[in-house]
């Protein structure tokens, strides 16, 4: 498949992992979007260029919607074809329990894991009807939208329980023009998200405990993602795929 994956948080664990296998599943152009870590996105983008892709390194701050529309200005002045999204930014705040989870701290989760990955989605969608190629969506969400996270993350999990449902009504209302939409939940993966959760050793104390007795790779994310982009998965839409080890 030639076309444009945009890919969200690629500067490091799942998003990091699709762009450097994008080359070998036939996307010849990745937008690398970045929010703070722009060492790890020009890192990213280095890689998808050393298997003969075309990476373009793109700032946002996916709460603000201005800065939302201002990347996909940039993007819509690209050459045309079939694009690909994987909503895959997302943040975690501090481990806490209900009696901890301020306005504020929720505000901030929902804005960029529900808010932004909306919005986004959004300006893929008028792309894809404004370059007329069609396209698939996945967003990434989490095995927390099953397991509710209590007295970890249980606004991460509810921002994540939203965009379950998210994207059961966008495959539906996309699905007459021919555009897909899936997701996956992620379980227990090795990347830097536990320790910016505040739990760098979440890994060592529960990696064991999915039936498969270990804990996922972002590449196993990364393979995931990449089949239900393709045409390998070409009659498959409001599907939510568990990458999870059983868990």
């Amino acid at each position: 498949m030639s076309g444009l994956l945009i890919i969200t948080g690629a500067s490091a664990g799942i998003g990091a992992a699709t762009a450097r296998m994008a080359v070998f599943s036939g996307w010849s152009r990745v937008i690398v979007h970045y929010g703070k870590d722009l060492d790890g996105a020009n890192e990213t983008a280095s890689v998808v260029e050393s298997m003969g892709g075309q990476a373009y390194v793109m700032a946002a701050d996916l709460t603000k919607p201005k800065q939302i529309e201002k990347m996909f200005a940039k993007i819509s002045d690209l050459k045309p074809g079939p694009i690909g999204l994987v909503n895959n930014a997302g943040i975690v705040a501090p481990k806490a329990g209900i009696a901890d989870l301020t306005p504020e701290r929720v505000a901030q989760v929902m804005g960029t894991n529900v808010l932004g990955a909306i919005e986004v989605a959004r300006q893929t969608v008028l792309l894809m009807r404004g370059w007329g190629n069609g396209g698939s969506i996945v967003n990434v969400s989490s095995a927390a939208a099953r397991l509710g996270s209590a007295n970890e993350y249980i606004d991460y999990a509810a921002s994540k329980g939203a965009l379950d449902t998210f994207t059961l009504g966008l495959a539906d209302e996309l699905a007459p023009e021919g555009i897909r939409g899936n997701a996956i939940r992620p379980g227990l993966i090795e990347t830097g998200i536990h320790g910016k959760g505040g739990q760098p050793d979440r890994l060592d104390r529960l990696g064991a405990t999915p039936p498969l007795g270990r804990p996922g790779t972002a590449d196993e994310c990364a393979e995931a993602i990449l089949w239900l982009l393709s045409e390998r998965a070409s009659y498959c839409t409001r599907s939510i795929l568990d990458v999870s080890g059983g868990r």
